[in-house]
């Protein structure tokens, strides 16, 4: 089968770690690990979040007096596929080291008039309290909101139309090449009047991009996978319980964070709902892995949406 992985930031660099190199490689390496038997028997594309990563670069950038002006977020996009697709690519390399892998870095069509770009919502970067945040917002002429407890800097996440490289990584998988791609959603471009692409200040909501790429490729299956175990019914009440197997329509009608859960969940109906019959998704952490997983339904089966631990 064919399978794409979204591997989430927070699976990379989890909740409360201080974004060191050590602690991300560390993560990548057990995450690798985890996925290294999907390898064995299926053509596999592992996409990855990089929040915590472009927060970090646009920091940098923002606090580097030699230049006249930040590095823009499609040119710090890049930058971390490249990185972050360097340490999967030798963690899984080192796994299996009899296959072969390979990194893209990827363009991700968006429509220049998407309405994201007047209300950015995307948290990127390290978290803050209101105060240092406002500051900041105030010095690097940045957008901040709330995010939980904490506050954040936001950026545009316009809706992601076609990964520019799709022929590139199909003729890859074609040749049992495990391929590393669409890192942080892939860098956001546009068409201009020309035909030719621009490049935009935006970042890209990795799963749901992961979801574009899954249906272009044909894929079987998607599996969004992050730092909590399950979606979660009645999330933050006492009553909160696991949802192991539902559909789309159940899924929309959970109330979900939209910050967090909600884009993923958005990103597996969104898969289920246009690849057809016999195709799957789920959603959980990269080291408890189901058997589900890999598991083919019966030709009669509904489509479903799988939200089951790992």
């Amino acid at each position: 089968m064919r399978i794409v992985v979204a591997l989430g930031g927070n699976a990379l660099l989890q909740r409360g770690q201080v974004p060191d190199a050590t602690a991300q490689v560390d993560n990548i390496r057990r995450a690798m690990r985890a996925l290294a038997p999907l390898t064995d028997d299926h053509q596999v594309v592992i996409t990855h979040g990089n929040g915590p990563q472009v927060g970090v670069l646009a920091m940098e950038s923002a606090n580097d007096a030699r230049l006249t002006q930040p590095y823009p977020f499609d040119a710090l996009g890049a930058m971390t596929q490249g990185l972050i697709g360097y340490w999967i690519l030798q963690a899984i390399g080192n796994e299996r080291p009899y296959r072969q892998f390979a990194a893209v870095l990827n363009q991700t069509l968006v429509d220049a008039d998407d309405p994201a770009f007047e209300d950015p919502t995307k948290f990127v970067g390290e978290v803050y309290d209101e105060q240092r945040a406002r500051e900041l917002a105030d010095r690097n002429g940045w957008q901040v909101r709330r995010d939980g407890e904490h506050w954040r800097r936001v950026v545009p996440s316009p809706r992601p139309r076609e990964i520019i490289e799709t022929k590139l990584i199909d003729h890859l998988l074609d040749e049992s090449i495990i391929v590393v791609c669409a890192g942080g959603g892939g860098v956001p471009v546009v068409r201009t009047a020309t035909g030719d692409l621009r490049g935009v200040e935006a970042v890209i909501d990795k799963d749901l991009s992961a979801a574009v790429l899954a249906h272009r490729l044909r894929a079987d299956r998607l599996i969004v996978l992050t730092d909590v175990e399950a979606v979660m019914e009645g999330f933050g009440t006492d009553a909160a319980r696991p949802v192991r197997l539902t559909t789309p329509a159940q899924l929309r009608a959970l109330d979900l964070p939209a910050g967090s859960m909600g884009p993923k969940v958005e990103a597996v109906c969104r898969f289920v709902e246009v690849g057809g019959r016999g195709v799957a998704a789920a959603i959980g952490t990269p080291t408890r892995r189901s058997p589900w997983w890999t598991a083919r339904p019966a030709p009669t089966s509904p489509p479903t949406a799988d939200a089951a631990e790992g």
